[in-house]
């Protein structure tokens, strides 16, 4: 996200809270959660997990995530964005089906680094095409979560309960964050 949006999220999240409120709660100085919220600074990982963990927003872990990372998706508030959970849930929907339409074709039969241009060009718009499907399932997932109050935090819990289930990640993963 720009500048400035990480804090628009963390004031949002904050909701009726004041800074001094959050600062308490977090055991940093008012001033602190101010810097946080204009973007002088940034919210050192430790606050971030807890404040996300205590807020269970999921818009302030998608900016606390880009923050951090310059990766994954960022939230969508252009003119032309629509968030109502059927138009998120149709967007969603569109995406899915452009992206498989993209990996069904999509040649990875050999080993990538021998690929023609035109094929690299074609596996480069398909991994787009995936990332628009992760923009989707993450604003899905956010407009559903917040609208029906299904805990955001606790939908990831069950997801990563259900990978240490299945013998994809050990527990140990999850809890010191190596995932």
């Amino acid at each position: 996200m720009e500048k400035g949006n990480i804090g628009r999220a963390l004031k949002e999240a904050r909701g009726k809270q004041t800074q001094l409120q959050l600062s308490i709660e977090e055991n940093v100085s008012r001033e602190t959660i101010s810097a946080y919220e204009t973007g002088r600074a940034k919210i050192p990982p430790d606050i971030s997990r807890s404040i996300v963990g205590k807020k269970d927003d999921p818009w302030l872990a998608m900016a606390i995530r880009h923050e951090y990372t310059r990766t994954g998706p960022i939230r969508l508030e252009g003119q032309r964005v629509d968030l109502h959970r059927s138009s998120v849930k149709s967007k969603l929907i569109e995406e899915l089906d452009e992206a498989k339409e993209f990996v069904e074709r999509c040649c990875v039969a050999n080993h990538l680094s021998f690929l023609q241009s035109f094929d690299q060009q074609d596996l480069e718009e398909t991994l787009v095409q995936l990332a628009d499907v992760v923009t989707g399932i993450e604003h899905f997932l956010a407009v559903v979560c917040e609208e029906s109050e299904i805990s955001y935090s606790g939908v990831w819990q069950r997801h990563y309960n259900k990978l240490i289930s299945r013998g994809y990640v050990n527990k140990e993963q999850i809890i010191s964050g190596q995932a």
